[in-house]
C-alpha cells in the first residue's frame, strides 16, 4: 500500500501504525487494514515539481514498485534487519567471517532469481535488503525491498548495470569486502540461467565507469 503527500486520507483507515523507517523520499509504516497486517509507504511530495506532474510521476513509480514486488513475491518481514546493519555488526565479530560468506552466497542466489524473472531493481544497496536470522531449525531468510525504481527488462546490459550499482554501493558502504562481493558474484553465476552475458556486460560497465573516473 502506498500513500502520496501527507497520506492523511489513507492513514485514517489504518490502525496501530508504527513507523519502521524514514528516508529522504518516504516513510514506511506497519499497521492493520481490514484486520490484516500491512506495510504502508508514504511518499513525500516534490515541491520543485508541478503538483499535477508530481502526482502522475509518484503514481507511476508506485505502480511499478507494486508490480515488481508481486513478480518477485516479496514480503516485508517482522523481526528482520537490513543487510547493511547486519554486515556492519558482524564485521566487528571475529566469528562472523563464515556467516558473511554464507550471506554473500544467498545474496547472489536471490539476485540471480530476480534477474532471471527479468526484474531490474534499479537501486540495489545493502540497505534495500532485509535479513531475518535463522535458528537451529530454520535457515536465514533474505528479501529485497524498495522497488520504487524497478522495471522489467530482459537486456543483459540492464542487469549488468544493476550489479554494478550494487558493487559500487557495497564496497563504499562496507570497506575491505572485495572478497565477499566476489563470493556473491560466483553464487550469482552458479544460480542464474543467463549469467554469462550479464557478467560480460558487468565487465563492460566497469570499464566505462573507470574511463569516466579518469576523465573526471
Amino acid at each position: 500500500m502506498s500513500a502520496k503527500g501527507d497520506g492523511s486520507a489513507v492513514l485514517s483507515y489504518l490502525s496501530g501504525l508504527t513507523l519502521l523507517k524514514q528516508g529522504a523520499e518516504a516513510r514506511v509504516y506497519r499497521g492493520q487494514f481490514l484486520g490484516k497486517a500491512v506495510i504502508l509507504k508514504e511518499r513525500f511530495p516534490k515541491s520543485y515539481r508541478h503538483p499535477a506532474l508530481d502526482e502522475k510521476l509518484t503514481h507511476r513509480r508506485s505502480v511499478q514498485e507494486v508490480r515488481s514486488i508481486l513478480r518477485c513475491r516479496k514480503a516485508e518481514i517482522v523481526g528482520s534487519v537490513t543487510v547493511r546493519d547486519h554486515i556492519n555488526s558482524t564485521q566487528l565479530s571475529e566469528a562472523g567471517s563464515e556467516c558473511l560468506k554464507l550471506l554473500a552466497e544467498k545474496m547472489g542466489q536471490i539476485l540471480a532469481k530476480m534477474h532471471d524473472e527479468d526484474v531490474i531493481h534499479g537501486d540495489l544497496t545493502t540497505s534495500n535488503m532485509l535479513l531475518r536470522k535463522g535458528s537451529e531449525d530454520r535457515e536465514p531468510e533474505l528479501w529485497l525491498i524498495d522497488f520504487g525504481l524497478s522495471y522489467i527488462s530482459s537486456l543483459p546490459e540492464d542487469k549488468g548495470v544493476d550489479l554494478y550499482v550494487l558493487e559500487k554501493a557495497f564496497l563504499s558502504t562496507h570497506p575491505n569486502t572485495e572478497t565477499l562481493f566476489q563470493i556473491l558474484l560466483k553464487s550469482y553465476v552458479a544460480s542464474s540461467k543467463k549469467s554469462s552475458t550479464v557478467i560480460s556486460k558487468l565487465d563492460e560497465v566497469r570499464l566505462r565507469g573507470r574511463k569516466r573516473s579518469m576523465v573526471g
